[in-house]
């Protein structure tokens, strides 16, 4: 099976097509050892490959148990890969999502265009 199409029928991608252009992007990975390997869209996906995802501010590791012909349901998932994903890596996406650095008071008006790069920064890094 495809990597885009794999990603998006174990539902890390909402879309095959957002699937694809992530792996375009350079946004998944296949792990070896300490090296990262950038992957196309194409990229035949095999039972016991470890991929490493950049999925917004989450950076995400799954190894491929299986797979799937069509997409599965949401219980199915875990039949079909294995989240290698430090516990600390969602630790910190709750963090960021706690402290509601998007949010702005009241009356304050739209970020400028420094705040605007910060938080991009803080966000994707």
């Amino acid at each position: 099976m495809r990597l885009d199409k794999y990603l998006w029928a174990v539902r890390l991608y909402k879309t095959r097509a957002i699937a694809a252009e992530a792996c375009s992007n350079g946004r998944v990975f296949l792990v070896q050892g300490d090296e990262k390997r950038v992957l196309k869209p194409s990229h035949e996906v095999k039972i016991g490959e470890v991929l490493a995802l950049n999925i917004e501010q989450l950076h995400k590791q799954i190894e491929v148990i299986a797979i799937p012909v069509n997409r599965v349901g949401a219980a199915l998932v875990p039949n079909y890969m294995k989240d290698l994903t430090p516990d600390e890596e969602y630790e910190r996406i709750e963090m960021a999502r706690r402290y509601a650095f998007e949010k702005r008071d009241h009356g304050v008006g739209r970020p400028t265009k420094r705040d605007r790069r910060d938080i991009e920064e803080f966000k994707y890094k």
